[in-house]
């Protein structure tokens, strides 16, 4: 037991780490430039649709100008489109969050010229699919290192942040309509496809995202008054203690409550445990909190 709790303690010194938290964005961040890059062009494209997001947008400009005998460049369209909106959003987010997102398109552009990946299957079922799971996964990547894949993402991340609820599924609506633009001028079918691969990619994005979740811990310990203080000592989040009486012991107990991000419980749990060995926890989702929150802000 004090082994594990003494590699926790060093996994916890180790994530705290400046130098190392700056490693692992950066390497977030490289590696779901490259999956987007390979879902492009081994998926998305052989399907003839498009993706989501200003990303999608930006193919839909290259399809027009293609159409019409203007080159169009699709990197350099959401180079265009992504710079003004982290500009605004970066403000809501943090300089940090916004300078790695905006290195994350950069470098999707980037690999988009360099990378030659050939087709990864013939069937467009398959590629509508694994197309969509792929174009999710990037997306999760950059978020689990602290940073994102731009676009819809800065306005999604911004609004959330002001109000923490998740717009994945406005998100989605606004690219619903951008795929009835794209259905109209190159076919319903494409269109079709096009909306299961984002809703794919929504599904996969909330999935495995849950900064903005919240649950409501209720502990039941012997040692409230010092829960308490170890509690508020490292976490910002309030925290209530009532007296109880064990109903088989009839021993003296406390009984508290507290609401935290979803992220935060394992923190949470090795904490509490290390105060009372013996304390018995109860997490339970939070469909709906009224009052003030803090949300540690993304670095």
């Amino acid at each position: 037991m004090k082994m594990g709790t003494s590699f926790g303690d060093r996994l916890k010194s180790l994530g705290e780490d400046y130098g190392f938290r700056l490693l692992l964005t950066s390497g977030a961040v490289i590696l779901s430039a490259l999956v987007q890059c390979f879902a492009l062009q081994a998926l998305v494209r052989p399907a003839g649709i498009i993706s989501g997001g200003f990303t999608g947008i930006a193919m839909l400009m290259e399809a027009l100008g293609s159409r019409w005998g203007i080159p169009v460049s699709m990197q350099a369209v959401m180079l265009i489109l992504n710079v003004p909106v982290a500009l605004f959003c970066g403000r809501g987010i943090s300089l940090r969050f916004t300078v790695f997102s905006l290195a994350q398109v950069a470098l999707s552009s980037f690999f988009l010229q360099i990378c030659q990946f050939g087709p990864l299957f013939a069937d467009q079922i398959l590629n509508v699919i694994f197309g969509g799971v792929l174009m999710g996964a990037s997306v999760v990547i950059a978020l689990k290192g602290n940073a994102s894949t731009g676009g819809t993402d800065f306005i999604s991340l911004y609004v959330t942040n002001r109000t923490g609820k998740s717009i994945w599924t406005w998100v989605f609506m606004g690219n619903a309509v951008l795929y009835c633009v794209y259905g109209a001028l190159f076919g319903w079918m494409a269109a079709g496809y096009s909306i299961i691969v984002q809703y794919i990619s929504t599904r996969i994005i909330s999935a495995f995202h849950h900064r903005y979740e919240l649950v409501t811990m209720q502990i039941t310990t012997k040692l409230g008054p010092e829960m308490v203080d170890a509690y508020v000592s490292h976490f910002r989040h309030g925290i209530s203690c009532v007296e109880a009486e064990g109903g088989y012991s009839k021993q003296k107990m406390y009984l508290l409550n507290t609401v935290i991000s979803s992220y935060e419980t394992s923190d949470v749990i090795r904490l509490l445990r290390q105060v009372d060995s013996r304390v018995i926890i109860n997490v339970m989702k939070t469909e709906r909190f009224v009052g003030s929150f803090y949300r540690k802000p993304m670095e």
